[in-house]
């Protein structure tokens, strides 16, 4: 069997979608399982090829990427989503994310880029471009968007969350696996699983990008 990552390209624009194909199979350690020009298609090609990672396009016809994403994700979690879009403004970002994109990236990214991408969600870490996250860092600053209303904890912390969980918390937001969490704060790897367990039920979160997602906007990030 071949230990390459398998990735399925979609995107709208035909010229865009088959420039992604040729640049990544020029890429080691990558293997294009197949390409869809809309959501749709998509969805009913993941079910088909099951690719370890969709490089996904946000605006396209029938369905967008966003819907194509938490459908993708819903019916099939260990299929990783990197939403590779020229748009980088916050509704598009956070819809994305809270879909269950793990990789956010704008159209100007490199080969090199991607590669650090598709690898990092693979590892399961999240990789955003430095323009999203600046967005976030700005979201936080200036309260917006808004999210439900949190209640803060005993400690001043959101939804209840410990001390402890909300250092796990900004690990995973510095794109820490939970190998390397577990290292940094000198504790195993099952203990730093029960923590991102808890913090994920208390703050109603279903993966690692939406927990970055929630860390900026709480100001937890380190």
């Amino acid at each position: 069997m071949s230990d390459k990552t398998r990735i399925m390209v979609v995107d709208d624009q035909t010229v865009v979608r088959e420039g992604l194909v040729l640049l990544l199979e020029l890429l080691p350690g990558i293997e294009v399982a197949g390409s869809a020009g809309d959501g749709e298609r998509a969805v009913a090609m993941v079910a088909e090829l099951r690719p370890d990672v969709v490089l996904m396009d946000l605006r396209m016809p029938r369905m967008d990427g966003v819907e194509a994403t938490r459908r993708i994700r819903e019916a099939h979690p260990d299929v990783e989503v990197v939403v590779l879009t020229t748009y980088a403004d916050d509704e598009s970002i956070f819809a994305a994310l809270r879909a269950g994109a793990r990789g956010y990236l704008t159209k100007d990214a490199g080969a090199e880029e991607i590669a650090r991408a598709v690898a990092a969600v693979r590892g399961g870490a999240a990789q955003l471009d430095p323009a999203v996250q600046r967005r976030l860092v700005e979201a936080v600053a200036t309260g917006e968007p808004r999210g439900r209303q949190d209640r803060p904890g005993r400690d001043g912390l959101p939804d209840g969350l410990t001390r402890r969980e909300a250092e796990v918390l900004a690990l995973i937001a510095a794109g820490r696996s939970n190998a390397e969490i577990a290292g940094d704060l000198f504790i195993s790897e099952a203990t730093v699983k029960t923590h991102i367990n808890n913090l994920f039920a208390k703050a109603g979160l279903r993966d690692r990008a939406q927990a970055v997602t929630y860390a900026f906007r709480h100001g937890l990030a380190g």
